[in-house]
């Protein structure tokens, strides 16, 4: 019935978006969710490029960045995948996700985005790890990047500088930019501050 892969998800996608009655919230995830799933990259795969012309405007389409689990996200790398989509892309990131591999569990702080990302994106998605109590340190500092965030917002001037600043640097919280260090020694004063709490409970 139909000429490809892309046209026939596309179709379908946009019959179920309709038939509910178009709602704010409405995600595709592509078959080619990150830059080493294309063929031969994001703007020259046909695949990409059917999705982006096919698929109704008011449908988001996830994308986990360079790979799947991606350790560095720019604006720049996401210019070209906003290009082929016709549209900002919600981030699924997968920087703290285990279920490949349940031995390990990663407690570091969010890092490796640079300054000024939320502008290039329609949302952000965090999977995290399996263990729930493991997940403190990552979505305390994921909130404490998307407030300096909501600061670069606020100050255009201060947006777009991943040009000059290194991903995931350690500048201090005084010029209003991201540092995963305070970031990550305030949700630690944070987590002890709950697990103090939680002993005192009746019962623990």
């Amino acid at each position: 019935v139909f000429p490809s892969l892309a046209q026939a998800q596309a179709s379908v996608a946009n019959e179920v978006y309709q038939e509910l009655g178009q709602p704010c919230i409405f995600l595709f995830c592509p078959t080619e969710y990150c830059s080493s799933l294309c063929s031969p990259s994001p703007s020259q795969s046909c695949y990409l490029q059917t999705i982006g012309q096919e698929l109704l405007p008011g449908i988001g389409v996830i994308w986990t960045g360079p790979k799947v689990v991606s350790q560095e996200l720019s604006a720049v790398l996401l210019e070209e995948v906003e290009a082929v989509l016709r549209r900002c892309p919600v981030i699924w990131d997968n920087l703290y996700a285990n279920d490949y591999d349940c031995r390990r569990v990663f407690l570091g702080p969010y890092m490796g985005r640079a300054p000024g990302l939320m502008s290039r994106l329609q949302g952000l998605l965090l999977n995290p790890n399996c263990e729930l109590q493991a997940n403190f340190i990552p979505i305390h500092t994921l909130g404490t990047w998307f407030q300096s965030e909501l600061g670069s917002c606020a100050h255009p001037d201060q947006a777009g500088m991943e040009e000059v600043a290194a991903l995931g640097d350690s500048q201090g919280a005084q010029d209003g930019s991201y540092s995963p260090q305070e970031a990550l020694e305030l949700a630690l004063h944070d987590w002890v501050a709950e697990i103090n709490q939680q002993a005192l409970e009746p019962g623990r």
